[in-house]
């Protein structure tokens, strides 16, 4: 049943709409505001008239095509990230995505009217990929619109980043924009400079609408935890401090103006906007969270915020595509740790480790200097090319894990510093289909001391090759919708799988330490089942959170305090990785138990990330036509 309206007073969610998990990371959650008249959105009036197209191939693709261009129509950075704002869509380059109340809305009307288009479309006698095109968006749009019914919070449509809070640490247009036109935007012709000024014409804007649905949802008793404020607060004045210099915005158009030798005074045009505009809506945001600083208080978890419950329930539904419940998840969490600890302590025993708990063990390994980087520049150098290193490794490995290749077209990047505070140790995602612009594994180099030299090797693994970078790519393929619309549960899942693949292909032969890494990443994962739950549903306190997890895991506190901080403003997110792990791993049993010899792990692979990104319901039905197919 579709969700019902939401009421039409309370802010309505923004960033992140249409964005696969990563590429949202990325760039893509960047948005604008109703303020800037000539670069806002369409709204989706009109659209829910439309009549279902004939149920044929021909209608399915030109219905799933009609879906994909109405997202983007609202969500223009994501045609840019994807390298569709060409041709006919040639406009879509120069708008941002509306973040207001009323821009919102919109986005909330069209995912309502599109659905009910999908939903009277026969797909049935269709073959199975396009059936599952149709049930991506069937699974996407039911959930956003039943977060599209809270009363406040962001709704990432077909995305990771649920949050109650407009703009927080890791959240808002104060992080995404920056870092979308810098990364993303094209700057080739004196067209794409003129387009990267009008987005940065319309930015205030964006800024000014998240602004107002701060207030909005403050007024409903929602502010964030002090010390989430506190850490926003350092970063937001941070990208203020830059905008006041001219900074990032100014420097990136006339770098690659320059570079290009594209005439124009691109440079004074973008100072005046970034120093004049950007500053004074900047500082507005400043103001607002400075006034919320003073109201906020220290409880965690969503059980102290107004109608938190019900949102922790939403939450947790969108990002594991399943109904279990915070409890349920808390208990999976302490079996799986069980588990990986139990092969943990023979290895940590071979090694001379013997005394103390696994956590305990695992920190004194952490704290041996030949696996720690120095803190200072020569270290950051020194990472970069380790992750290189593993680079070239894993990706010579691929076609004994993959029977259809894809390009693994990937560029490793530094965060930029002022997001690094309040980000975690690496993410990644794909480039834009044509392949232009590279699939990125970001990675945060604030301090050498968030990595070491047996974890990183995994988290290459992770982000980029066979993990987001790869399997991005093979999405990419399918039609556009599904490149857009991820589900946390697939993405993560599929990343820690992708851990689990490094290991198996003998990334840790010979070598017990990085085995170990390898396990204390999986591990992270199951403590993240219990850290969340407890969080949002236990009253844990942050600081219980940090001593629990850092004891446990074996993780510094330095890991592990954003880590927590990002669970509380991501709500339910952490837990979407190891139970999409569980069960891809689950469904490969599966497969050979009912293919015995048949069974092949280069198909079985191909299957999961032929069959694009999904919830994990459908994942079984992919399965479960992949072991008919091998069969007959």
């Amino acid at each position: 049943m579709v969700a019902p309206e939401t009421n039409a007073l309370a802010p309505l969610p923004s960033s992140g709409h249409t964005l696969s998990r990563r590429q949202a990371l990325g760039s893509l959650a960047a948005g604008s505001s109703a303020l800037a008249l000539n670069a806002c959105a369409p709204t989706a009036a009109g659209i829910a008239s439309a009549p279902p197209p004939p149920a044929t191939a021909e209608g399915a693709k030109a219905l799933l095509d009609a879906v994909a261009w109405n997202m983007l129509a609202l969500s223009p950075e994501g045609a840019t990230s994807l390298g569709v704002d060409t041709g006919a869509h040639a406009d879509l380059r120069s708008r941002l995505t509306d973040r207001s109340a009323a821009g919102q809305r919109a986005i909330a009307a069209q995912v309502r009217a599109d659905l009910a288009r999908v939903e009277a479309f026969d797909a049935s006698a269709l073959d199975h990929s396009t059936r599952t095109s149709f049930a991506v968006i069937r699974s996407a749009y039911k959930t956003a619109l039943e977060g599209f019914a809270l009363p406040y919070g962001d709704v990432a449509v077909g995305g990771y980043r649920n949050t109650p809070y407009v703009v927080i640490q890791n959240v808002g247009a104060y992080l995404d924009i920056p870092r979308f036109l810098d990364s993303d935007h094209p700057i080739d012709t004196a067209a794409d400079a003129e387009a990267y000024l009008a987005r940065l014409a319309a930015y205030p804007g964006v800024l000014d609408g998240e602004t107002e649905r701060l207030k909005a949802t403050a007024a409903q008793g929602v502010i964030a935890p002090d010390f989430l404020i506190d850490k926003a607060m350092v970063q937001l004045k941070a990208s203020l401090a830059g905008a006041q210099s001219g900074g990032g915005l100014v420097e990136s158009i006339a770098r690659r103006t320059k570079a290009k030798g594209i005439p124009g005074d691109w440079e004074a045009r973008a100072r005046t906007l970034a120093t004049g505009p950007v500053v004074a809506a900047l500082g507005r945001q400043v103001a607002e969270l400075t006034r919320q600083r003073a109201l906020a208080k220290s409880d965690a978890g969503m059980w102290a915020r107004p109608g938190g419950d019900a949102f922790y329930a939403w939450a947790l539904k969108a990002s594991t595509t399943t109904t279990l419940s915070p409890e349920q998840i808390h208990q999976i969490g302490l079996d799986e740790l069980k588990a990986l600890h139990a092969r943990m302590d023979p290895i940590l025993r071979s090694l001379g480790y013997t005394q103390g708990s696994v956590g305990q063990r695992m920190t004194a390994l952490g704290d041996d200097p030949r696996f720690a980087f120095p803190d200072n520049d020569e270290g950051r150098a020194q990472i970069m090319a380790f992750i290189q290193k593993r680079l070239d490794y894993i990706r010579a490995q691929m076609p004994r894990a993959f029977g259809k290749l894809t390009r693994g077209n990937v560029e490793v990047r530094r965060l930029p510093p002022e997001e690094e505070p309040g980000a975690p140790g690496a993410y990644g995602g794909p480039g834009s289909i044509d392949g232009k612009i590279p699939g990125r594994m970001w990675i945060n180099l604030g301090t050498t001391k968030l990595h070491n030299k047996f974890s990183l090797p995994t988290l290459v693994h992770h982000e980029a090759i066979p993990g987001h970078v790869w399997q991005g790519e093979y999405a990419q393929t399918l039609p556009l919708i599904r490149s857009m619309l991820a589900f946390n549960a697939y993405s993560e899942g599929w990343a820690l799988y992708s851990e689990t693949l490094g290991d198996e292909l003998g990334a840790y032969d010979g070598d017990p330490v990085g085995q170990l890494g390898y396990l204390q990443s999986i591990a992270f994962r199951a403590c993240r089942l219990v850290v969340d739950t407890g969080l949002h549903a236990k009253r844990w306190t942050r600081e219980q959170a940090v001593k629990w997890f850092a004891e446990t895991n074996g993780s510094s506190v330095a890991e592990v305090a954003p880590e927590v901080d990002r669970y509380c403003s991501w709500p339910g997110q952490a837990c979407g990785y190891k139970i999409g792990h569980t069960e891809i791993l689950r469904q490969r049993t599966r497969a050979q138990a009912e293919l015995g010899k048949a069974y092949d792990l280069r198909s079985f692979d191909d299957a999961v990330v032929g069959g694009g990104n999904v919830p994990l319901d459908v994942l079984a039905d992919n399965i479960t036509e992949y072991i008919r197919t091998t069969r007959a």
